[in-house]
């Protein structure tokens, strides 16, 4: 009999029982736990966790959240199950630096990132070549304080036209209204070029330059109205050194940014990532 891959995510206020609880509803099911990690946060006394397993073929969705609801309804758990086995979709979003999107088709390309490019959208028309060689849509959106609000709307139709899971903002340099970051909050990832808090704005690599710093990073994070201020998902640092141009900085920058935002890309697909607050519950593979 086929099986199929669910990932179960649940947090509540922490109390004995919670785990065995749920893992009792689910060997009754005749399911088979592939993966499983949990957190208990100290400082507000919640608790976080992630599973991974195997449900028999004949096992539906609904037929395991039912199953689940006495212990939902008694621990009062916010619960997510999620099919695995289904290919998320992206709307890529970017605007004249297209390293952080190439790495992300490419890693969808060899596998490692389990997801499907819908849409990109963009306020520049630099990517365009690249959308028509891997035959994805593409939407020329420029940007102005005039039609901000209009191609705000568009953003949005358009995420519920394609029944998108996630928008990636991969060096996309527009400020988002709080609107749409409310909106979107949670389904709505961005790549800052620095390791935050640290050098914002324009040019931020000619400033770290002129500052001589000896460690350059970026930080992947889910948008919020606050400005680069969202939940942390992902985050790398780079040496360098005082022999090295603006110019080098900029070339190490775009190699971090690119691996920084496919990991949290990866990992807010694969259900590994959790909002606590202001911050994340991170699991790792």
């Amino acid at each position: 009999m086929s099986e199929t891959l669910f990932i179960l995510n649940l947090t509540c206020a922490d109390k004995p029982g919670i785990v065995a609880a749920v893992t009792t509803e689910l060997a009754g099911k005749g399911c088979n736990i592939t993966e499983s990690n949990q957190f208990w946060d100290q400082q507000t006394g919640h608790f976080f966790m992630r599973i991974a397993f195997t449900a028999p073929g004949n096992i539906t969705k609904e037929t395991l959240e039912h199953a689940l609801k006495p212990a939902v309804e008694r621990f009062q758990m916010k619960i997510s199950l999620t099919d695995a086995n289904s290919k998320p979709r992206i709307i890529a979003m970017v605007s004249k630096f297209d390293h952080a999107l190439l790495h992300l088709l490419y890693q969808i390309r060899v596998g490692w990132l389990n997801a499907e490019v819908v849409a990109i959208v963009s306020n520049h028309e630099d990517s365009l070549k690249t959308a028509e060689v891997e035959g994805i849509p593409y939407y020329h959106w420029p940007v102005n304080k005039e039609n901000k609000q209009a191609v705000e709307a568009k953003i949005l139709e358009l995420t519920q036209e394609t029944n998108a899971d996630l928008v990636v903002l991969a060096r996309y340099m527009q400020i988002l209204s709080d609107n749409l970051s409310n909106r979107l909050f949670g389904r709505i990832i961005n790549i800052h070029h620095s390791f935050l808090p640290s050098f914002k704005g324009a040019k931020p690599y000619h400033q770290a330059h002129e500052r001589g710093v000896k460690l350059i990073g970026a930080t992947a994070h889910y948008v919020t109205p606050d400005l680069d201020e969202g939940p942390i998902i992902e985050q790398e640092t780079e040496r360098v050194t005082h022999s090295m141009t603006a110019d080098d900085l900029v070339a190490t920058g775009r190699d971090v940014e690119s691996r920084v935002l496919a990991r949290a890309v990866k990992m807010h697909l694969e259900n590994r990532v959790m909002l606590n607050g202001q911050k994340t519950v991170v699991f790792g593979q």
